[in-house]
């Protein structure tokens, strides 16, 4: 027992770097075992800032297609939406790899703050488009630039210890559900302001001739004080030759670790494409993502659609009540359940079992439409909370993995692969919704 105690020791006794913003960061966590509030604040308000500007187009997109009149027909506008809709991922489809490299060798946080930008520009010259094709080329570079999602999936990782990388990644997933939640509801409440609140922004003024300019306004002013409070990001990335001896391994010996090599796996090698547990964990994720975009989708027209076609009869105020319920449901699981559940069952038996769980769940959805009154209300609003929790619990689990799979020298491109394999399912979805 001594020598393997002395061994621990000795395996335990990290080389800081002088100057190296990663040494930095890894020993603040060695002298600090708690979760620094901080940090989750940063992620959340970074991840937040990103996927705001990717839904909050959705309730006006139809309305702002048709004002450009480039639609002969009224059943084309849906297709020309579809296109404004899917630029955005193939922008970031494109791109994702290269700022996923490019942080690898620079740092997280140039990269998080030069998508910050992307999002103050583009976003609001989105908003000030007179024509369908600069609504197209302002959603693709926005996709193009806005690389930070890949390199800050690694950075919640990386800033926390290994005992805490679930909440760090239960962070960034819940930020970015809430985000693809409120998005929707600035586009929905801000767009054409003069029509809706007529006392506050007169008749032929600049909020009539631009009338889908506020929802864009806003989220680009709350991405100009994320901006700000940015360059008091930490670095996580270390700016010297990486070693043989993964740091996660050594922190798995000091916080004690027993997890199995199903539950924490570094394959070493520069190809990412045969690194396994990497790619099972990106095709996976991109199974989900696509059947997740087709749920969002499919749920808000069935719940408005009528009685005698199967739905709901829902207007879209209660659809929004149900999402913002569906909202604080998520932000609670993530943060305050996640993390211990995770601990117990590792991120793979956790994955599986809520993907199991999900099954019968979604055969659940035909019969709900029997109910009516309270307690159709009720019922839907729970359904919704369950599902949503599962399908983030399996993508954070997939996180988990993704980042376990690559030493940090590599993680940053392999969260920008994960991100580009993702953003074309996605931007598959959108684009053949829209044709047909």
């Amino acid at each position: 027992m001594e020598e393997v105690k002395n061994i621990r020791q000795g395996l335990l006794k990290k080389h800081y770097h002088e100057n190296c913003p990663g040494c930095k960061v890894d020993k603040a966590k060695e002298l600090k075992t708690d979760v620094t509030i901080r940090n989750l604040f940063n992620i959340w308000m970074v991840v937040l800032c990103s996927s705001l500007p990717i839904s909050s187009l959705f309730p006006y997109l139809y309305f702002m297609v048709q004002d450009f009149h480039i639609a002969k027909r009224e059943e084309d506008i849906s297709g020309y939406a579809g296109y404004v809709g899917s630029a955005f991922m193939l922008g970031r489809a494109l791109t994702s790899i290269l700022w996923g490299m490019v942080a690898d060798r620079y740092g997280r946080k140039p990269i998080v703050m030069i998508g910050i930008v992307s999002v103050i520009i583009f976003n609001t010259l989105f908003g000030l488009s007179t024509s369908f094709w600069m609504a197209v080329i302002m959603r693709f570079l926005l996709g193009s630039l806005n690389g930070l999602l890949g390199p800050m999936k690694a950075y919640s990782s990386e800033i926390f210890r290994e005992e805490h990388q679930a909440l760090g990644l239960s962070t960034f997933s819940a930020a970015w559900g809430i985000g693809l939640i409120i998005g929707p509801a600035l586009g929905g409440y801000l767009a054409q302001p003069v029509e809706k609140y007529p006392h506050l922004f007169p008749k032929d003024s600049f909020w009539d001739k631009f009338p889908y300019f506020l929802p864009c306004l806003a989220i680009s002013v709350f991405a100009l004080v994320v901006l700000v409070a940015s360059f008091w990001l930490p670095e996580t990335l270390h700016n010297h030759p990486h070693s043989d001896e993964s740091n996660d391994d050594t922190e798995a010996l000091e916080t004690g670790s027993n997890e199995t090599d199903n539950n924490k796996i570094i394959q070493k090698g520069d190809n990412l494409f045969l690194n396994w547990p990497l790619m099972s964990s990106i095709i996976v994720y991109c199974i989900i993502s696509l059947h997740d975009i087709a749920y969002q989708e499919v749920f808000s027209l069935w719940a408005v659609s009528p009685r005698r076609l199967g739905g709901l009869n829902f207007t879209t105020d209660i659809v929004g009540d149900v999402l913002a319920v569906t909202g604080v449901g998520l932000i609670i699981f993530q943060l305050a359940i996640y993390p211990a559940l995770e601990k117990a069952f590792g991120p793979i038996r956790f994955a599986r079992i809520t993907g199991v769980l999900s099954i019968p769940l979604l055969q659940s959805y035909p019969f709900i439409a029997m109910f009516s009154g309270v307690s159709l209300y009720v019922l839907i609003n729970i359904v919704s909370v369950l599902k949503n929790l599962l399908t983030v619990t399996i993508i954070t689990g997939l996180f988990l993995l993704q980042n376990r799979a690559v030493e940090q020298y590599q993680r940053g491109a392999a969260n920008g692969l994960s991100m580009t394999a993702m953003s074309i399912f996605k931007a598959i979805g959108p684009a053949a919704g829209g044709a047909m």
